[in-house]
């Protein structure tokens, strides 16, 4: 006996097309980017798709397919028998991909149990796989209307609330086509072909035959085709990453290199025109642009799962480089960053301009093979030209801008560079060696003398020093730089700005309450004036300068302080479901609490999720020499995680694994022919 189920009227589209022009922009203006912090984020660039935690796209806010910044499908509504499926779960299997369960009443059952169940897997560029099954003792006929919209609207407009409203769509084969005045368009098609297809309400409809415990399944399939010419970035492909795993006491940490590796992996994108162009994007969906320092900071801490991504991106941006002669030949390009209330906003570009030099070096400790090292020395020299040309009399680096603010972070990373470019160009057999040891212990002697600010606590680094040598006195989460010295031979670590007295008091300061959250650690002191619990570089905690500051604290031998860090990101982590955002509230943590999502944080964000690799890599103290043959482990004594097992790790191009007990013993189960443990 076959059973029809009766169908409502079709649902009107949630947004009529008209010839109104643009929308009116959102009441708090393009400022004020909507939040995603509670939707579903798959992501796999260049396309990400942005849902809501029912699996319907109403185009709502952000809520849609993008591809290359432009939202592609910004509706894709189902009602089932004229009323909409209840969803039960809504949740990420992947990166790229987010599930949705839902059930659906008809006059079948035969009582308060629901006897369909429809299931939806939505991927990063649109396809959508949705399942309908039937529990019921008798046929059913299904009546199933999908409604479709697209504006082909950019990210930006989208996130201002400027967008104008849906193209009308015609009919293409088996679905709808929209075409915008600029000559994009996008299509979506359906398998199986629609018993009806209605194009000005963007209607495709069926009638589904679900026999007793059988399936059906319908397949949407989206394709755009870009508005102008253009040299759109593609998607990757090959292991660029190893597949690295994590075991141990605390299982937290499996959860977070799985998530991070498969986050960073699905930000990765290249330049076709440039195929060994690998890098990655900052996050979605606010940074998927160029974001130079951001690329060469998560590419870095990536260099344990292998040197291949690092080569991409030194690659990408040394064809950046502004060409000579010139006071900015050298110079990677980079926008400004807002750097909170009390400092002008900074250039990102001389950040990885420094940042340069200090990837290559520690990416050849890794293994970086030989041919890589000698395409790339040549751009990490100009670096140094530029460094070199730029910083003052006194060495000290006024950043590019009207402002000619000296920042403490900057003398941070001018110092690293310097001292890792004299061993990257003395591992070469290139001059200057010397002469950039003798700089970096200038600049040492000037930083020690004209940003410590001594006090009755026991003194502070100066955040910056205006044109006119005032200090300004406030502590920033940047300091935790001045921890990171950069990775040298025979696993050691460079001497930085500080001498172990002050490193002793930023140490304390670091793991005092006014910076350490609970969370992480704070972007500005909670005593310092125009704090901000949401401020980016006011209060926040910064997922980056927290993952710094714990390898820094562990180098230096403060381990108390840097297990606290470590261990408030990892419960951070565990209430983000192992994918932290760029960001977090800088409240402070008591006991009942749970740390706060920032409105306007990417997630996923390269950085964030490169963080993993590298604290789990602190903790297992892995500090490998290629060149020289050797691997040091230097493991925090304290076992902050308890036991932990790193495999799938990539020293000198071969797979690498280390096992740490409960009493900070190691072992190397796997290591490449010839690689000794080094002292």
């Amino acid at each position: 006996m076959d059973l029809t189920v009766p169908s409502r009227p079709p649902v009107p589209p949630l947004r009529q097309p008209s010839a109104a022009g643009p929308a009116s922009p959102a009441p708090g203006g393009p400022w004020e980017l909507p939040s995603v912090h509670d939707t579903l984020v798959c992501v796999a660039l260049p396309s990400f798709a942005v849902s809501a935690r029912h699996g319907q796209l109403g185009g709502q806010g952000l809520e849609g397919v993008y591809h290359s910044g432009r939202r592609v499908l910004s509706r894709c509504h189902l009602r089932v028998a004229g009323r909409d499926p209840v969803t039960v779960q809504g949740r990420l299997l992947s990166a790229g991909r987010a599930r949705f369960v839902a059930v659906v009443r008809t006059p079948a059952d035969p009582g308060p149990d629901p006897g369909v169940t429809v299931e939806r897997l939505r991927d990063a560029d649109g396809t959508e796989r949705i399942t309908f099954r039937s529990s019921l003792g008798r046929t059913l006929r299904l009546p199933v209307e999908i409604s479709l919209g697209s504006d082909l609207a950019d990210l930006g407009a989208v996130a201002s609330g400027r967008t104008t409203p849906e193209l009308r769509a015609t009919v293409h084969d088996s679905g709808l086509r929209w075409s915008a005045p600029d000559g994009g368009h996008a299509t979506v098609t359906a398998d199986p072909t629609p018993k009806d297809t209605l194009a000005s309400a963007g209607l495709l409809r069926w009638e589904l035959e679900l026999r007793p415990g059988a399936s059906r399944t319908i397949a949407i399939d989206v394709r755009v085709r870009p508005p102008r010419p253009t040299r759109p970035v593609g998607r990757t492909r090959g292991h660029t990453l190893t597949e690295a795993r994590a075991e141990g006491d605390d299982p937290r940490v499996e959860k977070l290199l799985r998530a991070g590796l498969d986050d960073l992996r699905a930000l990765l994108v290249r330049d076709p025109a440039h195929p060994d162009g690998l890098h990655p994007a900052a996050g979605v969906p606010w940074r998927c642009g160029p974001a130079p320092a951001e690329a060469l900071w998560a590419a870095r801490m990536a260099l344990p799962l292998g040197t291949r991504l690092a080569a991409g991106t030194l690659r990408t941006l040394a064809r950046t480089q502004l060409p000579g002669p010139g006071p900015g030949a050298g110079r990677i390009p980079g926008p400004l960053r807002d750097t909170g209330p009390h400092m002008p906003p900074s250039c990102t570009g001389a950040e990885a301009t420094l940042a340069f030099p200090v990837v290559l070096a520690e990416a050849r400790r890794w293994g970086l093979p030989e041919q890589d090292l000698a395409e790339l020395l040549p751009a990490a020299e100009r670096c140094l030209h530029w460094l070199r040309a730029t910083a003052g009399e006194n060495g000290l680096l006024r950043e590019p801008g009207p402002a000619g603010l000296q920042r403490a972070e900057t003398q941070a990373h001018a110092h690293r560079a310097a001292v890792l470019g004299a061993d990257l160009l003395e591992a070469c057999g290139r001059p200057g060696a010397d002469d950039w040891r003798d700089w970096a212990r200038a600049l040492r002697e000037v930083f020690q003398d004209q940003f410590w600010l001594d006090d009755h606590a026991g003194g502070r680094p100066a955040a910056a020093r205006t044109p006119a040598g005032r200090p300004l006195p406030y502590l920033c989460g940047g300091a935790a730089h001045l921890l990171d010295t950069g990775l040298l031979g025979e696993g050691r670590f460079a001497d930085g700005l500080l001498d172990k007295v002050q490193t002793e008091q930023l140490a304390r300061l670091l793991g005092s309450p006014a910076m350490d959250t609970g969370w992480g650690l704070r972007s500005l002191g909670a005593k310092e004036p125009a704090h901000n619990p949401f401020g980016h570089r006011s209060g926040a905690v910064r997922v980056h300068e927290t993952a710094v500051a714990v390898a820094g604290l562990a180098a230096a031998g403060y381990e108390k302080e840097a297990t606290s860090l470590l261990r408030g990101l990892l419960d951070a982590a565990e209430a983000f479901a192992y994918r932290l955002p760029e960001m977090f509230a800088g409240d402070q943590r008591t006991t009942d609490s749970e740390p706060v999502p920032h409105p306007a944080a990417c997630r996923p964000a390269a950085v964030a999720s490169a963080a993993g690799v590298h604290l789990l890599t602190t903790v297992a103290g892995v500090r490998p020499d290629v060149p020289a043959h050797t691997v040091a482990l230097r493991p925090m004594r304290g076992a902050p995680v308890g036991a932990i097992r790193l495999a799938g790790l990539c020293v000198a191009g071969a797979p690498f694994a280390v096992r740490v007990n409960r009493l900070g013993l190691t072992m190397v189960e796997e290591a490449a022919a010839g690689l000794q443990l080094g002292v």
